[in-house]
């Protein structure tokens, strides 16, 4: 269980979308957070790798090491 609290305008922003597309408010915020959480943790993996860079292989080496 969440609760949190809007400012008068975000609350009236949620609530027009809320009755324009017949979902509830709690669908939004829970959407939202969701998106939210995803993109978080995408950043810190691309922050990761970014980090430790792969070694790139060039295309001879591929085509070597599958012998094509």
């Amino acid at each position: 269980m969440l609760a949190i609290r809007l400012d008068k305008q975000t609350e009236g922003r949620l609530a027009r979308l809320s009755r324009r597309t017949g979902r509830t408010k709690a669908d939004h915020a829970r959407e939202a957070i969701l998106d939210h959480l995803e993109d978080g943790e995408d950043t810190r993996v691309a922050v990761a790798r970014l980090a430790r860079p792969a070694r790139i292989y060039l295309a001879s080496e591929v085509k070597r090491a599958l012998e094509l």
